[in-house]
């Protein structure tokens, strides 16, 4: 059975490249447009199980489009999350209304994006992806939390398997100390940095061979590859 197809409709390429990247890494197939027209020729030529749509584009409003896709018979029934920086109570009502899915704002973290795109998937009946995140001999599976470094497995902490997690979903992309602060300890947190260093030299230690996938930016952050 082939991945799920998702498209993305988003002008900002920075966001397009991440949503991308994560999904890709979850197994998934992406189509990304930055316009309302691509979006709809590629439509014509093969449909998504789902699409991520950005309110705020440069040719066509993204609830114009959305009205359009669930007056139109082949798109009645497609789900589609809105992805946008409007955060009000009146704009989401606005986007379930017009006949959205499920809402997203920016910013938003990968691993929430992810949730509620399988999330949505199963609701709908579509194929969601596997949960299983795989990188060469390293495989993670979210669901019985469990993780395999080549074919054994590895004992881990629940913070430990939260940032490795979010390491192998960003696979290929540096992440920011900060960034991993926030999302695996939290915004309020209050201790130091040194608490990620020292999980991320527990994890190496750990997962042995597959703990050089782990690589130091120098005074930026990790990344997996």
């Amino acid at each position: 059975m082939p991945d799920p197809l998702i498209y993305i409709v988003e002008d900002d390429t920075n966001i397009l490249e991440i949503e991308t990247y994560a999904l890709k890494g979850n197994g998934f197939l992406i189509k990304g447009f930055d316009r309302a027209l691509p979006f709809y020729e590629a439509l014509t030529a093969e449909m998504p199980d789902l699409v991520l749509l950005d309110i705020m584009l440069p040719d066509e409003d993204g609830m114009k489009i959305l009205k359009k896709l669930r007056n139109r018979q082949d798109t009645r029934r497609l789900p589609v999350i809105m992805v946008t920086a409007k955060s009000s109570e009146i704009d989401t009502v606005k986007g379930l209304d017009a006949g959205a899915d499920d809402y997203i704002t920016k910013p938003f973290g990968v691993m929430e994006l992810i949730s509620r795109v399988k999330a949505l998937l199963r609701r709908s009946g579509r194929r969601p992806a596997s949960d299983k995140i795989e990188l060469d001999e390293l495989i993670l599976d979210p669901d019985k939390r469990l993780c395999l470094s080549d074919g054994a497995v590895v004992e881990l902490t629940y913070k430990e398997f939260e940032l490795l997690q979010y390491l192998m979903i960003n696979a290929g992309i540096v992440v920011k100390r900060d960034m991993l602060m926030d999302q695996i300890w939290g915004m309020d947190y209050e201790g130091e940095s040194r608490t990620l260093d020292a999980h991320i030299k527990s994890l190496r230690k750990k997962l042995g061979v597959s703990g050089s996938h782990i690589k130091t930016v120098r005074n930026v952050g990790y990344m997996i590859s």
